[in-house]
């Protein structure tokens, strides 16, 4: 018996061992340059665009859906929280955003958890960190960022520059604990000098010079060019009659979905409002009746944007759901009477039922895919310069 206690020891400390050595290797990486245009890209002008950022106060308030459902309300304008000021910082915040140096063994980028062909998110319900230990929580979409108040799924960040450093620091996520050892690290690629010089006037590297140039290129990841876009510019002529449907049950008390997607961004109400501003933009929706994650706080995680939808599967804070489909069935019949439910979901203690029907169901998810940016995948701003 006390052999194999022992030989059940051993091989546990020989597991701790070699993890702990991926975690400490230092993985070689490429020396390559980030390939960048002799002028910096279009970065600032971001904010033209986002001035525009708004939805009519009621959206379609006349028309009905062909399926009888009548579309009542809109959202109001976004509030700017943060601007894009200058295209040499913004620049540095993308190299910087794509290097991998930032991790402890040169293996993981923020890139490598926000990827643009995923509209900025992971396909995975839970990210790799670089010692190949798994994240805590699902990596979540960088979506219209200068419109968002609230980071993280706990809303424990409400800034992008305090967001920034954050995952680079991560014990699990990228592992540079210590800021005076990064900054000597990135000091010792020749390529910053300039970058540094160009955005700043010098090559000195400070933690506030990365905060502010992560966060400047992440500010400037906006669009707002989708179907849903257009639609608003056309009375939605462009859209089918299943998609229709779909957008005037979204916007309908039936789902009241509009009331907490709010606004052009389809997020937490802008300011969070009287309803969320003691929780930090973040609501519970019945996932559990008991959380081994408690979020922000009971169970309250944040309300994300549901632009890009189509493309930032799964879905949750833990990537519970794989498909929009069961996102749908926890409405319809899932959620679970918690005692902090957001009380658009609870009925006097019993959680509501959408009653969805399978028509329903399908005219949502369409309606859902038209919010879906047309060049977020594709616009070389926010492309990988080291490719």
């Amino acid at each position: 018996m006390k052999n194999s206690h022992f030989k059940f020891l051993l091989v546990f400390a020989l597991l701790a061992i070699i993890i702990s050595c991926n975690r400490e290797n230092v993985i070689p990486e490429n020396t390559f340059n980030p390939q960048l245009p002799d002028e910096a890209l279009n970065y600032t002008s971001v904010m033209s665009d986002v001035n525009n950022f708004i939805l009519p106060e009621v959206l379609l308030a006349e028309t009905e859906s062909p399926f009888g459902h009548e579309v009542v309300s809109g959202g109001l304008t976004n509030t700017i929280f943060q601007r894009v000021e200058n295209d040499e910082i913004a620049t540095l915040g993308r190299v910087l955003f794509y290097d991998k140096h930032l991790s402890r063994n040169n293996s993981i980028s923020c890139a490598s958890c926000h990827k643009q062909a995923l509209a900025f998110s992971d396909d995975k319900a839970l990210s790799e960190g670089f010692g190949g230990v798994l994240t805590s929580r699902n990596s979540s979409a960088i979506v219209n960022p200068l419109v968002s108040k609230n980071f993280f799924w706990d809303s424990r960040s409400f800034s992008l520059e305090d967001l920034a450093l954050r995952p680079i620091q991560n014990h699990i996520e990228m592992g540079m604990e210590n800021m005076d050892e990064l900054t000597a690290k990135l000091s010792q690629n020749e390529y910053y000098d300039d970058l540094f010089v160009k955005a700043y006037g010098s090559e000195n590297i400070t933690p506030n010079r990365l905060a502010e140039s992560i966060s400047q290129f992440v500010a400037s990841i906006f669009k707002r060019d989708s179907k849903f876009d257009t639609g608003l510019q056309n009375d939605f002529s462009n859209f089918s009659e299943l998609e229709k449907h779909g957008m005037a049950l979204f916007f309908s008390e039936t789902t009241q979905c509009a009331k907490c997607h709010a606004g052009a961004n389809f997020s937490t109400p802008t300011g969070f409002g009287n309803e969320y501003e003691d929780t930090g933009g973040s609501t519970n929706i019945g996932l559990n009746l008991v959380y081994e994650d408690n979020g922000f706080e009971n169970g309250k995680f944040k309300i994300p944007s549901l632009r890009n939808i189509s493309l930032t599967a799964p879905y949750m804070h833990d990537g519970r759901f794989e498909t929009l489909g069961e996102v749908f069935d926890h409405y319809n019949d899932g959620i679970q009477p918690h005692e902090d439910l957001d009380h658009k979901l609870n009925n006097n203690g019993t959680p509501v039922s959408m009653g969805l029907t399978d028509l329903d169901m399908r005219a949502m998810e369409a309606f859902l895919n038209t919010l879906t940016s047309a060049t977020i995948t594709t616009d070389e701003r926010f492309s990988n310069p080291f490719d």
